[in-house]
């Protein structure tokens, strides 16, 4: 899946990735796609738990080994 723009947050622990996230959600405009990569596997839960709160939409999540992709459109 394209993105528009994509953070490689490998590495850091909860509650980074979610204030990461939102930072970069806050860059972009309403429907521009957003890849979100990660290690920590809080993630799993508190990523898809943001969006959703934040009124934005977890299009797909890609997990492979330790990595989690997540696909975020901004509504």
């Amino acid at each position: 899946m394209l993105a528009d723009k994509e953070i490689d947050l490998s590495g850091l622990r909860c509650p980074l990735p979610v204030l990461r996230t939102k930072k970069a959600l806050s860059q972009l405009a309403a429907g521009q796609i957003l890849c979100v990569l990660t290690t920590d596997s809080d993630s799993r839960q508190d990523i898809p738990a943001f969006v959703k709160q934040a009124g934005h939409l977890v299009l797909d999540i890609v997990s492979e080994d330790t990595k989690n992709y997540f696909y975020i459109h901004k509504q």
